[in-house]
C-alpha cells in the first residue's frame, strides 16, 4: 500500500512556467561546442605565453603562495595538492598530482619546475609514492616562472568559488612552452611539443630583438632542434625544419650504443640513452619477446645494469653474429630507435584560439608578451616609485618645519591631519606619514637618508617614463634579462643530431655480402651466398647448383651484391628494378621463386637478362650498352631509368623476332665486343653508336649469317683476355688485342674455332684471371674453378676442356664470374690448345 505523499502535487507543477522548444541537433551541437572549448580552453592545451595547462598554473602558484621556494624546506606533496584542490582546481587529487609529479621527473622535463623529495617515479615506468610520503618545493628556476607577479604584470580571474582571484597566466621570465615542451589531448586536437636547450632559445629570442626581419633559417642557426632531458640522437633535420616551418613534423630519435670487446671474439651492445618517452622496463621486456620468438637473432643475452652512475642497457650478442646488423634491427624493430610527432599548437589571443604555430610565432608571441610585462611591470613601479616620492616630499617639509609641525601637533585635539594640511599645504596621506613619525626620525642622519632616498626616486621616475616612452628601451631590457636568465640557467646541448636519412634504409638491415643471382627459363629466381660454392680444379664434376622442374633449364647467372640493384630486362624491351636482398634467398639446390611473385611482368613476357648496378643516378657518363639477338645494338644513358614504376618501363623497341640478349654497362669511352653462337666476333668503339631515348629501335651492331645469333657482348678492356665457353664444356682465353677495332655493321673476325667437338659458344666474358668462373649446365650442375688455370690460346683455336659432364647429352647453358675464393684450388693448366 503506497503512502500519501508528504507535499501537495500542486505546489511542483509550476504552473506559470515557461518551457521553450528547441531543436535536438542544434542543442547538443550548441553544447558539445562548449564543452569541447571547455576542455580545449580550461584543460588540455598550453598558453602560448607560459606554456603551462591550468592545472600546471595552479600548481605553481599555489606553491608559490604557500611560500614553498627552492631556499625553504621541503613540506609534504598532499599540502601542495590539498591546497590546489581547495582553492583553484576542483578536480581529483589524482590529476593534480600526476600533474605535480611529472613537474619533478628530470626524465620528463627538460627543466624541472618542482623540487622533488621521494619516490617520483622512473624511466622503468614505477609509479610515485602517494604523496603523503613524497615532498616538494619549487625548484630554483621556478623563480623566473613567477618573478613579478605582485606587480600587476598578468591578468586575475575568480577561482571557482570567486572566493580567491588566481593568475590567467604565469610571468614566464624564459620560453617555458619551447624550453619544456608539452602535450595533451583535447577534443578533437592535440598538442605535441618537443622541449629544447634554454641557452638556444634565449639565443634566438635575443636574435629575433636584434633583427625583427630574422627568417627560419637564421633561427635555426641558434635552435639546432629539440633537446630531449633523456639525451638520445636526434636522426636527420628535415623533420625538424618541417616543425620549426609548419607547426607539424616527426623526428626519429635513436638511443645511444656503443660496441664492447668482451670474452674471446664476444662482442655486446651497449645502450647509454634511450629515447624520450620510452619505458625502458618494457624496451628491455619487448627486446627480450622477440629473441625468443625469434623475430630479433644473434642475440644471446639482455641485462640491465643501470645504477647511480648512469643508464646500462647490456646486449650480448652471439659469436658469429654481424653488430652493425643486430643493432639496426634493434632501431627498426624496438624502441631504440622511434619518433616523435611535433604538433605545435597552443592557445593564443589570451587564451581564446587553439592555433597551429611556427617557431616564429611562438617567439613572437612570447616577446610581445614579455613586452606587455615590462610595460606593465614599469607601470607598477612608476606607480610605486611616485607614490614614495610624495610621500617623502611631506616629510621633507615636516624636517624643514618640524618645531611648527610639533607645535601644531600639541596643540590640536583630534584634527592634527587636517590642521597640517592646512597649513602646509599637505595631503592626508602626507599629514598620516608625518603623524606617524617616530621622534628618532628628527635627527639630522634621517634627514640625508630621506634627500637621498628622494633624489634616487627622482631618478628612478624619470627612467621608468623613459623607458615608458621608448620601444627600443623596453626590447633592450628584455634582452638583458632573457640574457641573464640564460646565463643563470642555461646549460649545454643534451641531445645529439646527426645529419643523416629520417629514416633507416632497409639496407642498413641486411648484412652485404656477395650472392649467386640464377635465372631459369620457366622464370624462376634465387638467390645463393656465394660462399656456398667452393672452387674446384678445371674439368671437375662441379656441385648440384640447382634443381630445375622437368624441362626447365637456367638461362642467366651472375654475382652481385645484396645491396646492388638488380635490372631486369625482358624479351620485350621492358626493364624492371629490386634491390638485390629483396630476391629471396635460397639453397644452392633450391628452385627458386617464380619471377611473377616478385616482379609485375605481363602474361607472355619472360626475363632474359639481369644487370646489377650500385646506384642509378643521372651521369654524363653512364649508359647501358643493349645488344638483341639479331645483332641490333642502343646505347642508353642510365638517368633515364631513374624512376622505374612497379610495372616498368621500357628501355628498348625492338622489331618483330628479335629479343634481347645482354645488357653492359659503359662509361663512353669503351670498346664492345660482340660474340655469337657461330663463333664470330667484332669490337668497336661504343661512341660509334648514338645515345637514344628508352623507345628507339636501335642500330645495327653486327651482321649475322643465316642461322647465327648474337650469344654475349662485353667492354673490351686492354691488358686483359677475352673467355670464351662451348656447349660442350671447352673454353680458352684470348688476349684482347687481337680483336682488331672494325666497324660497327661488319660480319666482324672469327673469335672461336667451333667444331662438332666443342660445340657452338655459349657465352664469352672479357676477364683479368684474377677471378673464379661459374659454369651451370642444362641439368643444373654448376662448377666453379679459377679463370687463370684456363690457358690463352689464339682467336681460331678450340681451346681446352673446361667442364665434363656427368649426364651424357649434357651442356653448358650459361657461364658467370665471381671474386677469387681464398681457398680455392689452383688446378695445374692441361689440354692441349688446337
Amino acid at each position: 500500500m503506497s503512502k500519501k505523499p508528504q507535499y501537495d502535487p500542486e505546489e511542483i507543477r509550476y504552473p506559470n512556467q515557461k518551457i521553450e522548444q528547441s531543436p535536438l541537433v542544434a542543442e547538443m551541437q550548441k553544447s558539445y561546442i562548449e564543452y569541447a572549448m571547455s576542455v580545449i580552453v580550461g584543460r588540455a592545451l598550453p598558453d602560448v605565453r607560459d606554456g603551462l595547462k591550468p592545472v600546471h598554473r595552479r600548481i605553481l602558484y599555489a606553491m608559490y603562495e604557500d611560500g614553498l621556494t627552492f631556499d625553504k624546506a621541503f613540506r609534504k606533496c598532499a599540502t601542495a595538492v590539498g591546497d590546489v584542490l581547495g582553492r583553484y582546481h576542483p578536480h581529483g587529487d589524482a590529476s593534480v598530482y600526476d600533474a605535480l609529479v611529472r613537474l619533478a621527473q628530470d626524465f620528463s622535463m627538460r627543466y624541472v619546475l618542482v623540487d622533488g623529495h621521494g619516490n617520483f617515479g622512473s624511466i622503468d615506468g614505477d609509479p610515485p609514492a602517494a604523496y603523503r610520503y613524497t615532498e616538494a618545493r619549487l625548484s630554483k628556476i621556478s623563480e623566473e616562472m613567477l618573478r613579478d607577479i605582485d606587480k600587476d604584470t598578468v591578468d586575475w580571474d575568480p577561482n571557482f568559488d570567486e572566493t580567491r582571484k588566481e593568475p590567467k597566466v604565469l610571468p614566464s621570465r624564459f620560453p617555458n612552452l619551447l624550453v619544456n615542451g608539452s602535450s595533451g589531448i583535447a577534443v578533437g586536437m592535440a598538442t605535441n611539443i618537443p622541449p629544447h636547450n634554454l641557452r638556444e632559445v634565449i639565443a634566438a629570442c635575443v636574435h629575433v630583438l636584434d633583427d625583427p626581419e630574422a627568417t627560419l633559417a637564421d633561427l635555426m642557426q641558434y635552435v639546432k632542434g629539440p633537446d630531449f632531458p633523456t639525451k638520445g640522437i636526434i636522426m636527420g633535420r628535415s623533420g625538424i625544419r618541417a616543425a620549426y616551418a609548419t607547426g607539424r613534423g616527426r623526428v626519429v630519435i635513436r638511443a645511444r650504443t656503443e660496441f664492447e670487446e668482451f670474452g674471446k671474439d664476444r662482442t655486446r651492445i651497449v645502450v647509454t640513452e634511450i629515447p624520450y618517452q620510452v619505458n625502458k622496463r618494457m624496451l628491455i621486456k619487448n627486446m627480450a619477446d622477440q629473441v625468443e620468438d625469434k623475430r630479433l637473432e644473434g642475440i644471446s643475452d639482455i641485462r640491465d645494469e643501470t645504477d647511480r652512475n648512469g643508464m646500462r642497457i647490456v646486449i650480448e650478442l652471439k659469436r658469429d653474429a654481424n653488430p652493425q646488423v643486430v643493432l639496426n634491427r634493434l632501431f627498426a624493430q624496438t624502441q631504440l630507435q622511434s619518433s616523435f610527432a611535433i604538433n605545435m599548437l597552443a592557445l593564443v589571443d589570451n587564451q581564446t584560439q587553439p592555433k597551429i604555430l611556427s617557431l616564429r610565432h611562438i617567439i613572437d608571441e612570447y616577446l610581445r608578451f614579455q613586452e606587455d610585462l615590462i610595460v606593465r611591470r614599469t607601470r607598477f613601479d612608476l606607480k610605486k616609485a611616485q607614490e614614495r616620492a610624495h610621500l617623502l616630499e611631506g616629510l621633507l617639509i615636516a624636517q624643514d618645519h618640524i618645531d611648527e609641525v610639533i607645535k601644531v601637533i600639541r596643540s590640536s585635539y583630534d584634527d592634527a591631519k587636517q590642521r597640517l594640511c592646512e597649513r602646509f599645504g599637505l595631503d592626508e596621506v602626507q599629514a598620516q606619514a608625518i603623524c606617524d613619525m617616530r621622534l628618532i626620525a628628527l635627527q639630522g642622519l634621517n634627514r640625508e637618508k630621506l634627500e637621498t632616498e628622494y633624489k634616487e626616486l627622482e631618478e628612478r621616475i624619470a627612467y621608468y617614463e623613459k623607458l615608458l616612452g621608448s620601444d627600443e628601451m623596453i626590447r633592450g631590457v628584455l634582452k638583458e634579462e632573457l640574457l641573464a636568465i640564460s646565463e643563470k640557467y642555461g646549460d649545454d646541448r643534451k641531445t645529439e643530431i646527426q645529419d643523416v636519412e629520417d629514416e633507416i634504409d632497409i639496407e642498413d638491415l641486411i648484412e652485404e655480402e656477395e650472392c649467386v643471382f640464377t635465372l631459369t627459363e620457366a622464370g624462376y629466381i634465387k638467390r645463393t651466398p656465394v660462399s656456398e660454392y667452393a672452387a674446384q680444379s678445371k674439368g671437375g664434376m662441379g656441385k648440384k647448383g640447382i634443381t630445375t622442374r622437368d624441362e626447365d633449364v637456367v638461362v642467366d647467372v651472375f654475382t652481385a651484391s645484396t645491396h646492388d640493384y638488380i635490372l631486369f630486362f625482358t624479351d620485350t624491351g621492358k626493364v624492371y628494378r629490386k634491390k638485390g636482398y629483396q630476391i629471396p634467398e635460397s639453397g644452392k639446390t633450391a628452385k627458386g621463386t617464380n619471377l611473377i611473385n616478385i616482379l609485375q611482368i605481363e602474361q607472355g613476357e619472360r626475363v632474359q637478362t639481369m644487370i646489377h648496378t650500385r646506384s642509378i643516378e643521372d651521369n654524363e657518363n653512364r649508359f647501358l650498352f643493349m645488344v638483341t639477338r639479331n645483332g641490333t645494338v642502343k646505347r642508353l644513358p642510365v638517368g633515364t631509368l631513374k624512376n622505374l614504376r612497379n610495372n616498368g618501363i621500357r628501355a628498348l623497341r625492338m622489331e618483330a623476332g628479335d629479343r634481347l640478349i645482354t645488357v653492359r654497362e659503359t662509361d663512353g669511352n669503351q670498346k664492345i665486343l660482340i660474340a655469337t653462337h657461330d663463333g664470330m666476333a667484332v669490337c668497336f668503339d661504343e661512341n660509334d653508336v648514338r645515345t637514344m631515348g628508352r623507345d628507339a629501335v636501335g642500330v645495327r651492331g653486327i651482321r649475322l649469317r643465316e642461322g647465327d645469333y648474337v650469344v654475349a657482348a662485353a667492354r673490351a678492356a686492354e691488358g686483359k683476355t677475352v673467355l670464351s665457353i662451348t656447349e660442350k664444356g671447352y673454353g680458352k682465353r684470348t688476349p684482347v688485342e687481337e680483336y682488331r677495332i672494325t666497324n660497327r655493321g661488319g660480319l666482324g673476325i672469327k673469335n672461336y674455332m667451333v667444331t662438332e667437338k666443342t660445340g657452338p659458344v655459349v657465352g664469352m666474358k672479357v676477364v683479368d684471371g684474377s677471378e673464379d668462373l661459374l659454369l651451370v649446365t642444362r641439368s643444373g650442375i654448376m662448377i666453379r674453378t679459377p679463370v687463370d688455370a684456363i690457358r690463352e690460346a689464339g682467336r681460331a683455336t678450340q681451346g681446352v676442356i673446361v667442364m665434363r659432364f656427368k649426364e651424357e647429352g649434357d651442356q653448358v647453358i650459361s657461364m658467370a664470374l665471381t671474386d677469387r675464393e681464398q681457398e680455392s684450388v689452383e688446378a695445374p693448366q692441361t689440354g692441349d690448345a688446337e
